[in-house]
C-alpha cells in the first residue's frame, strides 16, 4: 500500500463538523477573530486543535487584530508539527480569506520545492472564491524567504468569485 498524500483541506466554520467526519483529519487550524464562538469537533484531540484569534484585514482597525508575524508563525508552527498521516482541516468564518491564505502557506513551507504560482493555481483550481488575506501571505513571503514571489503569485489570480461562504476543498501538497 503506497503512502498516503497528505492533503490541506479548507472549509467555514459553519461546515467544520461535517469537514472534520468526512476527511478523517486528525488536526484543525482554526482562524477566527478573538471571541468567536467555537466549538473544538469532537473527533479533534484538543492537542490537535491550535486557534489562532486575528481578524480577516489588511490594514489597522479599530477594535480588529491585524494579522502579525506571530500570527504567521503559528500557522507554520502548527502545520509543520501536523504530522500528515491524516488529513489537516483549516478554516476561518467564512473560509474564504483567513484559511485561504493559511492553506497556501502551510502549502508553500510543506513542499519548499513546489512553484509559489503553480500552488496559487492549485488553490484557485480548488477554490473558485478564495482570496487569500494579502497581509498574511505578505507575512509569510518574507519569513519563507519567497523573495516576493508567494505575493505576485496570489496577486496573479486575483480575488475570488463572490461569495458569502466559502465551499469546502482540499488542496494537495505534492
Amino acid at each position: 500500500m503506497g503512502r498516503l498524500m497528505p492533503t490541506l483541506h479548507v472549509c467555514p466554520l459553519s461546515r467544520l463538523p461535517e469537514t472534520v467526519a468526512a476527511t478523517g483529519a486528525s488536526h484543525v487550524l482554526t482562524l477566527v477573530n478573538v471571541g468567536t464562538p467555537l466549538e473544538r469537533p469532537a473527533l479533534i484531540d484538543a492537542e490537535n486543535h491550535a486557534i489562532i484569534g486575528v481578524s480577516d484585514i489588511a490594514e489597522p482597525r479599530d477594535g480588529h487584530v491585524l494579522p502579525a508575524d506571530e500570527h504567521v508563525a503559528g500557522i507554520l508552527a502548527f502545520t509543520r508539527a501536523w504530522p500528515r498521516d491524516k488529513p489537516l482541516v483549516i478554516h476561518c468564518y467564512a473560509g474564504i480569506s483567513r484559511s485561504t491564505a493559511a492553506a497556501y502557506i502551510a502549502a508553500c513551507a510543506l513542499a519548499p520545492e513546489r512553484d509559489e504560482g503553480a500552488i496559487a493555481d492549485a488553490l484557485r483550481a480548488a477554490s473558485p472564491s478564495a482570496t487569500p488575506n494579502p497581509l498574511f501571505v505578505a507575512i509569510a513571503d518574507r519569513m519563507l524567504d519567497r523573495d516576493g514571489r508567494m505575493v505576485a503569485a496570489i496577486a496573479r489570480i486575483g480575488r475570488g468569485a463572490e461569495a458569502f461562504e466559502g465551499t469546502p476543498f482540499c488542496l494537495a501538497l505534492t
